[in-house]
């Protein structure tokens, strides 16, 4: 590409005894959902107060004890929201309202007055300290810059004791964290501190924002894990993280962080935000999840989450999104259908209540999924996705031949059709291939007797023979080979049965029967092979249209 000389890598810091790379995440973080202030800001059309307050309850169900609820000192739309939610006892106890302010005094005075009444606020100030951004927004010094973040909290300090009744804890963002000097990052911070006085009772939370991701994660989780070290007083220091997603690796660089040693994560669902977003909070707290972690959210009824947030940001959620998007749980190709397929089944016959799924790295039940799109046949598909359906949709479960089989068919369309096939048309073409095949036999009636000597039956039975109703009958072991028998004797065919299997279909509805579903292949003498089904309530009926099936079949090879 061209103009490289424009851009230059980040130095490397100087970390040689880093502890990350050996760390897991093993509990929760405290989380903070900034989806109605930084989410909100990002909006072609922000919110509303209908919407903010349904986003708002929404997050509270979900589980978040922290939510980052608007600028009020930013606009009259989220003030007023502010002072809607504390006038009218929207907030729970337990829960902390964060409401950010930039350090000026008189937006700090207003965002004063708009959390007035609250029981439990974070007071949220920041100031921009990158060399970018010194240089080229305030044209100062890190003097200068310090001076700004000190003065605001000297007047945020002295203005807490008149939010009477109130909780107030303080939060401070050295605002473009990834582009300032790590020193200097903790000696401003240092400075903020020493106003406030934080101790391990009352701590202070620092919040590292990538305001602009740009580095790698593992730079970020050595920025992090500096200032982990770096920062004193650090039993009375919540630290925490504010990740964007310009690169696009915002989860990873979060984690990352986390394993860094911060305690507390600032995000949105699904990561709507600025430019390409914040970090992604649902994906965070299902990936701990599928770890055995308990994120301390809840996302079971993630079909939910997904339409408070579609209908409040006017932005639809990714297909496929982590987790959450319509195909998150779809697979299209053969090799992975017949690996989910076969991993299904070994879950339901071990018990153990592990999930070890091939391609699945969650239950899609967990999030409130059903199992019914997790396989959608096109032509890219194979029998492991057929046979997944037929079975899962129609409770047929096919022979591996006949999955075999049966694909071709499938397949044929699909490639005529360039198309997704589904479940319905695949039934249809089942019942076009093997249950509707009346050419040139069909069953119309039959008797089933003892024969002549023990364990016999004798089978008399109706069928039509190119329009010619033909009486057809035999005896042998059982009425399966008895009513074969017949049809070869009364026909002159030459074919062997090759393969018998049957089982049940469950009924489906309230009230309706158990059927059967026999499976039988037939073998001609030049050693062709095709399968024939028969459904039925009665077993013996089903075996019997399964062989006319199977011989209508053979007849056209």
């Amino acid at each position: 590409m061209p103009n490289l000389h424009k851009y230059r890598a980040f130095p490397k810091i100087d970390l040689p005894d880093r502890t990350w790379p050996t760390k897991t995440i093993d509990k929760a973080p405290i989380w903070c959902s900034v989806d109605l202030r930084d989410g909100n800001q990002a909006l072609i059309e922000p919110m509303n107060r209908d919407r903010k307050v349904r986003f708002f309850r929404h997050l509270l169900a979900v589980g978040f004890k922290e939510i980052e609820v608007g600028f009020p000192a930013a606009s009259d739309t989220d003030f007023d929201f502010v002072r809607h939610i504390i006038e009218n006892d929207i907030i729970p106890d337990d829960v902390a309202i964060q409401v950010l302010v930039q350090s000026r005094e008189e937006l700090i005075r207003r965002t004063f007055e708009a959390v007035k009444g609250a029981k439990n606020v974070i007071i949220h100030f920041y100031n921009s300290t990158s060399t970018v951004q010194r240089r080229v927004v305030f044209g100062l010094e890190q003097d200068g810059i310090t001076r700004i973040a000190v003065d605001a909290a000297k007047l945020i300090r002295e203005l807490i004791p008149t939010l009477e009744g109130s909780n107030v804890r303080i939060e401070y963002s050295p605002e473009s964290f990834t582009g300032t000097e790590l020193p200097y990052a903790r000696d401003i911070c240092h400075a903020v501190m020493d106003v406030f006085e934080p101790t391990p009772e009352n701590p202070i939370i620092i919040n590292l924002p990538a305001t602009v991701e740009m580095a790698s994660p593992n730079y970020y989780a050595d920025q992090i894990e500096w200032m982990h070290r770096n920062l004193r007083n650090r039993d009375s220091v919540i630290l925490s993280l504010h990740p964007h997603n310009d690169r696009g690796t915002a989860v990873a660089a979060t984690e990352l962080g986390v394993m860094a040693g911060a305690d507390r994560i600032e995000g949105t669902l699904f990561g709507n935000g600025e430019r390409t977003g914040n970090v992604d909070l649902v994906t965070l707290a299902l990936n701990m999840f599928t770890q055995g972690v308990d994120p301390a959210l809840d996302f079971s009824n993630i079909t939910e989450s997904i339409a408070v947030a579609e209908y409040c940001n006017q932005l639809p959620v990714h297909q496929r999104h982590p987790y959450a998007g319509e195909l998150a749980y779809t697979a299209f190709s053969g090799s992975h259908q017949d690996a989910i397929k076969k991993g299904m089944a070994a879950v339901r016959q071990s018990n153990d209540g592990l999930w070890e799924v091939p391609y699945l790295p969650i239950d899609p039940m967990d999030v409130g999924r059903a199992y019914e799109g997790i396989i959608r046949v096109n032509s890219q598909s194979g029998k492991g996705g057929t046979a997944y359906i037929m079975e899962n949709d129609f409770g047929v479960e096919l022979p591996r031949l006949l999955q075999v089989e049966f694909s071709q068919v499938v397949q044929k369309i699909a490639d005529t059709t360039g198309k997704e096939i589904l479940p319905a048309m695949i039934w249809q073409s089942f019942e076009d291939t093997y249950l509707e095949t009346t050419e040139p036999f069909e069953l119309v009636r039959y008797k089933v007797t003892p024969g002549s000597g023990d364990g016999m039956s004798a089978v008399e039975a109706e069928v039509i023979r190119d329009g010619e109703t033909v009486t057809v009958a035999g005896e042998e072991n059982g009425p399966i080979s008895a009513f074969f028998q017949g049809m070869k004797d009364a026909f002159g065919i030459r074919a062997n049965l090759t393969d018998y299997r049957e089982h049940a279909i469950h009924a489906s509805e309230k009230g309706s029967r158990t059927r059967a579903v026999c499976f039988i292949r037939l073998a001609n003498r030049h050693g062709e092979q095709r399968f024939g089904v028969g459904i039925d309530e009665n077993t013996t009926t089903a075996s019997l249209k399964a062989i006319v099936s199977a011989l209508n079949r053979l007849a056209k090879v």
